[in-house]
């Protein structure tokens, strides 16, 4: 039986819920983690609307959370030689806290993947090479784009040296096993075992850099268990901690996953690449709007924009516009500080960690081309 909704908009970058004419709920302060609330059969031109994205909360820091003890971690295998894993026995002891839970059933909705395209419309602008950025900023497009065209001030180099710091603020961000076009009620998408949260993702992008003979320090510290709120607080403490002991990290990135819902279906981002299918990323660089203590924010954004064309060149599809929005995600750490949202909640464990693999590969070209040794 048909029931006529009010005009619905998908929201994602935040785990919210939008309803025309309804309150916005905060899915993850309201709701229980990974339950989603039941609404009636959405029409079919909601699902061909294209998402907006808004800020996320950002909940004070407890100050109960103490950073990960830096060292490095044994690396027996000659390809991970330049990887330098991070974790206090604190997160370890927590990782099979929650388990990994996501039963093969359609009690909860459907998933309906969805390929985000090349968008049309004055917030979107076209880099020089390829890709977009999203501009909710008083920024004209004409300016962000001379911007584009700088290169990042970063001192990279390509010897083994930490350059690059991974971490997770949302790390028990999880995703669905299978393809089913269903999940179920009950799913929780959230999980601290780490092959199958965002440190499984993690871990692909390090690999890849490792490859390239990129030093990187990848934090598999949980921020966000047992409690959900303050985790920012907690990564900033984690990134201070480890920039302090690596001062020649110049690029931190905060690996996440999105969620793209409207409370009953779960929009999951894909793209075929080389004949396999990936989840699509989403590159978020937070402008200062002048209030916000961001006095890095264009190097950020010439850095996104770098990664951004180097990842659509080398992977036709596999970006979706750069969310260029006033938002700080602890991006006034660094200078290389970017937020990376790898799919949904509707994506596959396999095709996130492609997806990590592919953002790996891509970064490992920008770095090498920002070097002056490009490939």
């Amino acid at each position: 039986m048909n029931r006529k909704l009010k005009t619905a908009v998908l929201l994602c970058g935040t785990g919210t819920i939008l309803l025309a004419g309804r309150k916005v709920v905060p899915v993850m302060q309201h709701t229980q983690i990974g339950v989603m609330p039941q609404l009636p059969e959405v029409p079919a031109a909601v699902l061909s609307a294209e998402p907006t994205e808004i800020p996320e909360k950002k909940a004070a820091d407890s100050g109960s959370y103490v950073p990960p003890e830096v060292h490095a971690e044994n690396n027996s295998d000659e390809q991970n030689a330049n990887i330098i894993n991070i974790e206090s026995e604190g997160s370890k002891a927590m990782w099979y806290s929650r388990l990994y839970r996501c039963p093969d059933t359609d009690t909860g909705g459907k998933i309906v993947d969805r390929h985000f395209s090349s968008q049309k419309g004055d917030i979107f602008l076209n880099l020089p090479l390829a890709g977009q950025v999203r501009n909710g900023t008083f920024w004209k497009n004409s300016d962000l784009l001379e911007e584009s065209k700088k290169a990042p001030s970063l001192d990279l180099r390509i010897d083994g040296t930490p350059m690059v710091l991974i971490y997770h603020t949302h790390t028990t961000e999880s995703f669905v096993a299978e393809k089913t076009g269903a999940y179920d009620s009950s799913c929780i998408f959230r999980t601290t075992e780490p092959d199958k949260d965002m440190v499984m993702v993690g871990d692909a992008i390090a690999e890849q850099l490792s490859a390239a003979g990129i030093g990187v320090v990848h934090s598999r510290e949980i921020h966000d268990y047992p409690v959900w709120s303050g985790a920012y607080g907690n990564s900033a403490k984690t990134i201070r901690s480890v920039l302090e002991q690596y001062p020649s990290i110049c690029i931190a990135l905060d690996i996440h996953r999105d969620a793209i819902s409207d409370g009953s279906t779960v929009i999951a981002p894909v793209c075929t690449i080389n004949g396999k299918q990936s989840a699509q990323i989403m590159i978020i660089s937070g402008c200062d709007n002048g209030s916000m203590g961001m006095p890095n924010y264009l190097e950020n954004f010439r850095f996104a924009s770098a990664l951004q064309q180097n990842a659509e060149s080398m992977f036709p599809g596999f970006t979706r516009p750069i969310l260029f929005s006033y938002r700080k995600y602890n991006q006034d750490l660094s200078k290389g500080g970017l937020l990376i949202e790898v799919g949904s909640q509707g994506n596959t464990l396999e095709e996130a960690r492609y997806a990590g693999e592919l953002v790996g590969k891509s970064l490992s070209e920008t770095i090498r081309k920002l070097c002056g040794e490009a490939s």
